[in-house]
C-alpha cells in the first residue's frame, strides 16, 4: 500500500480528482465509497437520511397511519411500514338486572417490527350475552392480533358467583398488559367494567324504555354490559373489543 502526505490536492485538468479503477481511497482505515457520502438533498424536503443496513437514502420517519379493526380481518402493513404500535382490548361480558353488570375485556399493547411481515390475522369475538336479574350472563369473546397479542373477554354478571359482577378479562403479549375492570354486584351503586379506553355506557331508570340498552352504543370498546333496571329489564350485551394499529415508517 502506498502513502502520500500532502496539504493540498489539485486536479491536473478540470476540477475533479479521479481514483483509477481497481484502486480505492482509505480514510482512517475505512474505504471511502459512494455510500460514505450523504445523498443529494435535492427534492427531499422534510425527509431524513435512513439506512437499510447497506445503503443510505432519504425517507419518511415517524407515525403515518392509524388503522382500527372492530371485526375480524387481516392486517396488511402499508408500504414502508417498519414498526407497528398495537393496542388490543377483549370483548366485554354481558350484564344482568338490578346492578349486576359485566366485566371488561383484558388489555395489552406493544411495539412490533413489521419488516418482512406480509399479513397478520385479526380475530375479534362478540360481546357476552345479557340476561335478566339473577341470571348468569355470557363471557365476552377474546380478541387477538396474530400470535403477538391475545386479550380474553370479561366475565358475565353472576357467572362467577350469584349476585356478583363479572370478573375482568386478562391480556397477554406485547410490552404491557392489564386485567379489565370488574362489574358491580347486587346493590344500588352500579357500574359496568371499564378499561384502558374508558367506561361503559349510561344506565338508570327506564324512562320510557330500557335506558341502558337504548344507550349501549355510547360505550367504549370492550367494556362490560350495563345492568338493566331492577328485575324488569335485561342487562346489556357486552361491548365488542377492537384492535388499533399505529403504523410507523
Amino acid at each position: 500500500m502506498s502513502s502520500i502526505f500532502v496539504n493540498n490536492l489539485k486536479s491536473t485538468t478540470g476540477n475533479t480528482i479521479l481514483i483509477p479503477a481497481g484502486h480505492s481511497l482509505s480514510l482512517d482505515g475505512s474505504i471511502v465509497t459512494g455510500q460514505s457520502l450523504i445523498p443529494s438533498p435535492s427534492g427531499q424536503a422534510g425527509k431524513l437520511i435512513r439506512s437499510d443496513g447497506s445503503n443510505l437514502g432519504w425517507g419518511e420517519t415517524g407515525a403515518k397511519n392509524i388503522i382500527q379493526f372492530t371485526s375480524s380481518g387481516t392486517y396488511i402493513p402499508s408500504t414502508g411500514t417498519r414498526l407497528a404500535h398495537v393496542r388490543v382490548v377483549g370483548c366485554g361480558g354481558g350484564g344482568s338486572g338490578y346492578s349486576e353488570s359485566g366485566g371488561s375485556g383484558g388489555y395489552a399493547e406493544g411495539f412490533f417490527d413489521m419488516t418482512g411481515v406480509i399479513a397478520v390475522s385479526i380475530t375479534i369475538g362478540t360481546g357476552g350475552a345479557a340476561t335478566y336479574y339473577s341470571g348468569s350472563a355470557g363471557t365476552g369473546g377474546s380478541v387477538s392480533f396474530g400470535s403477538y397479542i391475545t386479550c380474553n373477554g370479561g366475565g358475565g354478571a353472576n357467572s362467577t358467583a350469584q349476585h356478583c359482577g363479572g370478573i375482568g378479562g386478562s391480556g397477554s403479549g406485547g410490552n404491557m398488559s392489564f386485567y379489565g375492570g370488574g362489574g358491580s354486584g347486587h346493590g344500588y351503586n352500579s357500574r359496568a367494567g371499564s378499561n384502558w379506553f374508558g367506561g361503559a355506557g349510561a344506565n338508570g331508570h327506564p324512562q320510557g324504555g330500557a335506558f341502558a340498552n337504548n344507550h349501549r352504543s355510547h360505550s367504549v370498546p370492550g367494556t362490560g354490559g350495563q345492568n338493566g333496571w331492577a328485575g324488569s329489564y335485561p342487562g346489556n350485551v357486552g361491548i365488542e373489543g377492537q384492535v388499533v394499529i399505529w403504523e410507523y415508517s
